[in-house]
């Protein structure tokens, strides 16, 4: 099954409550929330008093991805804020394993991100300590990218190192009705969707989730919701 994880980066932030509201009530399966520092990427959106704000607004899963650097010190605010996975980068910081332990400690599912220039090979050794590898098909920091389609080849590697065991691969970054047949056929099993989600307004969030999850099914016959 393949879920669909609209990216809060491309909702209305002048009313960010109601857009996550109406985005997990259009049929999101995760709310995906993209933090950046400014740093690590070239930009910077919100933090964890954002993610706690926002938390009331629904029961869906916080996909928190971090895009900071360092990613520790903050890790323990985020779980705190609402987070019910937390993903950082595997290029942020030198000491990844203690990250991903730490995010475990804290009771949250750990991921680990790919950006596209990155090889599958960099995540081999933190297999153990992870419940979600996310490929970057975008180069991170801003959103409304084009898809980069040699990442799905990182994807595919991806697929083959998690083979047997109980490890999500997101796919984040230019994800449209276009892309997420590629993307879930590569082995993609979260798709991560920021415009192409959030396009139109309101009344068609419903549309646009709909339409890149057929996408999706058409490609790999994965059907349904998870969590």
């Amino acid at each position: 099954m393949t879920l669909l994880a609209p990216s809060i980066l491309a909702a209305d932030f002048s009313r960010l409550g109601e857009e996550t509201r109406a985005i997990a009530q259009a049929g999101a399966d995760w709310i995906h929330l993209d933090v950046m520092d400014g740093h690590f990427v070239p930009n910077i959106s919100f933090g964890p008093a954002v993610v706690k704000a926002l938390r009331p607004c629904t029961d869906k899963v916080f996909d928190v991805h971090l895009m900071i650097a360092p990613a520790d010190p903050y890790l323990a605010a985020f779980a705190e804020a609402g987070a019910d996975a937390i993903t950082v980068h595997v290029e942020a910081g030198p000491h990844i394993h203690r990250s991903l332990q730490t995010i475990r400690s804290l009771g949250k599912r750990a991921g680990v991100a790919l950006n596209p220039g990155t090889p599958a090979s960099a995540i081999e050794p933190l297999l153990d300590m992870v419940d979600l590898v996310l490929v970057m098909t975008v180069n991170p920091g801003f959103g409304g990218q084009s898809f980069i389609g040699s990442a799905l080849e990182t994807v595919s590697r991806v697929k083959a190192m998690t083979a047997g065991r109980s490890i999500d691969i997101s796919v984040d970054g230019g994800i449209t009705a276009e892309t997420a047949g590629p993307a879930a056929s590569a082995g993609a099993t979260i798709l991560v969707a920021g415009s192409a989600a959030f396009k139109g307004g309101p009344d068609r969030y419903e549309a646009n989730i709909a339409a890149i999850r057929e996408a999706a099914r058409a490609a790999t016959g994965r059907d349904g919701v998870r969590c």
